[in-house]
Order: C-alpha cells, then structure tokens, then sequence
C-alpha cells in the first residue's frame, strides 16, 4: 500500500468509518516527504493527517510537517532532523521519547519553553538556563525573545 493510500484510510479511520484503518508508518522512509497540514496551504498538497499515527522509528528527515497534528502520534525513535514541524501540534506523552531532532528543532522547543508562565523557582531556574540556547530559534523573535 502506498503513503496515500495509507493516510487516506487514516483519516477515514479518525473519522470512524469502518473502512479506515490506522496508519502504521513503523520504519517508513518518509524523507522530505510533504506531510503538511492541506488546510493551512495554498497549493494542493494531499492532507495528511498524522493525529494518532504510528511512526515509530520512522525516517522524517527533512519532512515538510508544517501545521501537522501530531496529537497522540507515536513517534518513539522518529528521525525528524531538519523537519519543518512550524505551527504543528508535538505530542506531549512518552510517545515522543528519543525522537531525534536538528538543533532548529530543538531551539524551536527550548523557545517554547522559554515563554511560557510558571511561578515556580525551579522553572524559572531552568528557563534561565536555556534562554540563550533558546534565543537562537528562528521563532525567538515571533515568541518576544
């Protein structure tokens, strides 16, 4: 089955049609591959909803994800190095353990970080720590950093 077979039976699958099914990507080589979200888009690259998918170990170097809902995806092992993930949804479960990522990415996180508003000494210890590293994302300036 190809990759738009696959995320077209994934997202009859998100959408509860018993025709659908899961899109299993384990291992899948998905290099540069334009995953991105269609409705945020001009162009008619396909939708690719990743929301709940399997990626384990998959290879998304160099992926375009931009605006990607990566909600509840399992990513465990992903390789997302140079992946454009602006304006997407990174899963906040163990589903993202050792995924691994570029500098970019990770600035991109820490930047996050960064900006949001905790009162706890220990957080603000810890943001204090990477703001510089931070500061070098290409969303600092966008975030007020």
């Amino acid at each position: 089955m190809n990759i738009d077979e696959i995320l077209k039976k994934h997202k009859l699958w998100l959408d509860g049609d018993e025709k659908g099914e899961r899109a299993d990507l384990r291992d899948a080589d998905l290099q540069r591959a334009s995953l991105r979200d269609a409705s945020l888009q001009r162009a008619s690259l396909r939708d690719a909803s990743l929301q709940r998918a399997n990626l384990q170990d998959a290879d998304l170097q160099d992926a375009n994800l931009f605006g990607a809902n990566l909600q509840g995806a399992n990513l465990r092992g992903a390789n997302l190095q140079d992946a454009d993930l602006d304006f997407s949804c990174w899963p906040l479960w163990c589903g993202s353990k050792n995924v691994k990522v570029s500098n970019t990415i990770a600035q991109q996180l820490a930047a996050h970080f960064c900006v949001l508003d905790c009162d706890d000494k220990d957080f603000k210890k810890a943001q204090k720590a990477i703001l510089s590293f931070a500061k070098k994302s290409h969303r600092a300036y966008d975030l007020g950093l």
